[in-house]
């Protein structure tokens, strides 16, 4: 694979590459160059995170790079998630490690790194700490939405205020080329590069992945404030989210509870902005398995195939597909593509209802 193919495939249906020269020269001068992706270690996994997420993973470590899977435990203690219970949250990062392996990460291929891991590190503590003096406190209160959490909350804990600047740490203790995150995290990656800017730090690229909307659809106020840019911020409060009733997949759903969630799912017709099946389509079926049929009656011209998601787009929006034709598809293709993961967890169900027990918190 050239670099051009390897360009292509790393920053295929990302929504911000920065920059995409960077990263030319990355691969062109580093053999085996380093990317990772951190996760707070927060609940169950839903479509957005495994597949979304799972699938950018899956086309760096084919691209050639050392992938590794962060599982951000202190920082989720620190957000308090899962009640802020350290044994509670390592069992989710064991969780989380499964299903990423049931979704075809392949653990010899991807390495598992703990943040506590890094934490017992002196240097690591330094780095935080040179970075926190590296900004402005309104410069790290800008990054705080990285949590997922309201900028509006009345109270905000002081330990908040070391998480932007651990998370940009863990970037350079790691020694990492390219940051990964869904594109409301990339204010932090912006403060790991302004900091390298400032000490003479090697800059690590970025790649941000769209947010997939959730099942119910965009609010028409949102839930909280998350971010001082408008459509950003509506983007945040809309975003597939597990906490929410009915906005979210979880990657080991039983067929009917996915069929049963798309049926219900917000799809207007001849609307793709904002249009949870849509983006489906673009960002995991075709990437995962490079077609959709879409059944139809004969009497409305038959089944339809799309290899590309542009044409799907425009058919749809010229009204060609049924939003209820396209639920049907969509739901299908979900089963098929998920079934690893629920045989996964039959014949290894313990993980799973240890989760299920656990309270899951934002």
């Amino acid at each position: 694979m050239d670099i051009v193919e390897r360009l292509s495939l790393i920053t295929r249906n990302a929504e911000e590459i920065i920059t995409p020269d960077e990263i030319r020269d990355l691969l062109a001068t580093s053999p085996r160059p380093k990317a990772y992706w951190g996760f707070e270690c927060s609940g169950m996994i839903h479509l957005g995170m495994g597949l979304v997420c799972g699938r950018k993973i899956k086309d760096l470590v084919e691209a050639g790079f050392e992938f590794t899977i962060f599982l951000a435990d202190w920082h989720s203690l620190i957000n308090n998630k899962l009640g802020g219970d350290m044994e509670k949250i390592k069992f989710c990062g064991g969780y989380f490690r499964e299903c990423f392996t049931s979704l075809g990460l392949d653990p010899q291929k991807v390495r598992y790194v703990w943040a506590s891991d890094l934490a017992e590190k002196v240097d690591y503590w330094e780095k935080v700490v040179r970075i926190a003096k590296s900004a402005s406190v309104n410069r790290v209160l800008r990054a705080l939405p990285i949590m997922g959490r309201s900028l509006s909350e009345a109270e905000i804990e002081a330990a908040a205020l070391i998480y932007p600047c651990m998370q940009a740490a863990d970037i350079f203790q790691m020694n990492i080329d390219i940051a990964c995150s869904g594109i409301d995290q990339r204010k932090a990656h912006m403060l790991a590069r302004e900091a390298a800017d400032k000490m003479g730090w090697r800059k690590p690229a970025c790649i941000h992945t769209p947010l997939l909307t959730g099942l119910t659809g965009p609010a028409e106020t949102p839930r909280g404030e998350f971010d001082e840019d408008k459509e950003m911020n509506m983007r945040i409060g809309a975003k597939m989210s597990k906490s929410i009733a009915g906005s979210s997949i979880l990657i080991h759903d039983m067929p009917e509870e996915i069929r049963q969630k798309i049926k219900n799912a917000f799809c207007p017709p001849k609307e793709v902005r904002a249009n949870p099946l849509i983006e489906i389509v673009r960002y995991i079926i075709l990437p995962e398995k490079g077609t959709i049929q879409i059944p139809r009656p004969p009497k409305y011209g038959g089944d339809l195939v799309f290899k590309d998601y542009g044409n799907l787009e425009s058919e749809y929006l010229k009204g060609s597909i049924h939003p209820l034709d396209l639920k049907n598809a969509v739901a299908e293709e979900l089963v098929a593509i998920l079934e690893p993961v629920r045989e996964h967890f039959r014949r290894n169900p313990r993980t799973l209802e240890g989760m299920k027990k656990l309270e899951i918190t934002r």
